[in-house]
């Protein structure tokens, strides 16, 4: 079982949604990094579900750090936080069991560790284990923040709702929207555009279903020529980071599967020259060139399929009896997944640009004691 991800900067995951806890361990930050319990909490804060429509289980996500941080700063040794399982309710899946609920991971985790997963509530498959990669993404904002780079991330669309495209906003103005964002727990760019957005969830919660949408992240301040041409592609890289997430269907950047419906003169990112510096008058390449950062803000969109657990009856497989069947799934779920992805997002995407800059060695020991 792969749970780790990362050249220098490693991240590795551990727990499952019914077991004691679930964590992080975040190896390769440099000493010196300074850590606030408060910007972990206000992380965690925007990842729990806080409406009607979304789950009921209701984590206080009381977390401890086990190491790697003295007196408010890292160490430089592997940093460990748990966060307790407080709110289980085990026996809501016990009529579940040996059932390939749809579009889950029940039926293939059963081929793969032979009936020795965890299956109380998706177990290790769980969007329960994205916890402790949020706490760990407090950490490598932080870090990032001491460069000037700033990681953002808004629901762009769900259902038929929709905020604002970045890619049609002046690129000067990114920093600004990715501020924001920050501590939003229903992120927009038009804030008052929520109610649309409230309207499509509520309504497939009544309806017993779920709906997908889009989220949109935005990465300000990074340098150019960060990435490698080819394998270690700026693309490749936070794509592998967030495909991980099991809600997680689809990635572009920039205008990414718009490029097929245009022409070069309309998408070409033409190049300029502003206040001594190379630039690009568009940024529909989403600031990357080659695989390599351009100095424009990085921009992508993560499509995000609906919660797979729903009350309206379907058909599937008993994998125990071999026998088909159907199932309508109880218990405590949210309508929609894209409504507390976000945070997720974007905490991957700042461990990966992390990663990113370790390998490139664009953190200097200058940088490394510049918290002292």
């Amino acid at each position: 079982m792969k749970n780790s991800i990362g050249n220098n900067v490693i991240l590795t995951v551990f727990g499952e949604s019914h077991g004691p806890a679930v964590g992080v361990v975040l190896d390769g930050l440099a000493p010196g990094i300074e850590v606030s319990d408060a910007d972990i909490a206000a992380f965690l804060s925007v990842r729990r579900p806080s409406d009607s429509t979304a789950t009921a289980r209701r984590e206080p996500d009381r977390f401890q750090i086990l190491s790697g941080v003295f007196q408010g700063y890292t160490t430089g040794a592997p940093i460990c936080i748990v966060i307790p399982n407080a709110d289980v309710r085990s026996q809501d899946y016990e009529e579940l069991r040996g059932i390939a609920r749809p579009s889950h991971a029940d039926y293939t985790a059963q081929v793969k560790y032979g009936g020795f997963q965890d299956w109380r509530g998706g177990g290790h498959f769980s969007g329960r284990v994205t916890a402790g990669i949020v706490a760990a993404g407090a950490i490598a904002c932080k870090a990032l923040a001491r460069r000037g780079i700033s990681v953002g991330s808004h629901i762009l669309s769900c259902g038929s709702a929709m905020d604002a495209d970045a890619l049609e906003l002046a690129p000067n103005g990114m920093q600004e929207c990715v501020s924001a964002l920050s501590g939003m727990d229903f992120p927009l760019l038009c804030p008052e555009r929520k109610d649309d957005f409230m309207n499509v969830i509520g309504q497939a919660a009544a309806d017993g279903d779920s709906v997908g949408g889009t989220v949109q992240t935005i990465i300000t301040g990074l340098p150019a020529g960060l990435g490698e041409p080819w394998f270690d592609s700026v693309e490749g890289s936070i794509s592998k980071a967030v495909f991980a997430l099991g809600g997680v269907k689809g990635i572009e950047f920039g205008k990414g599967f718009g490029f097929a419906r245009g022409t070069g003169s309309q998408l070409n990112d033409p190049f300029i020259l502003e206040n001594g510096k190379v630039r690009t008058a568009t940024n529909n390449n989403g600031g990357i060139n080659g695989g390599i950062t351009n100095g424009m803000p990085v921009i992508f969109n993560t499509a995000v399929k609906p919660t797979p657990s729903i009350t309206k009856s379907q058909k599937t497989v008993n994998f125990a009896d071999m026998e088909p069947c159907t199932v309508s799934v109880k218990g405590r779920h949210d309508a929609a997944i894209v409504r507390r992805i976000p945070i997720v997002i974007t905490s991957m995407a700042a461990i990966t640009v992390c990663d990113m800059l370790v390998t490139s060695g664009s953190f200097t020991q200058g940088d490394r004691m510049s918290a002292w």
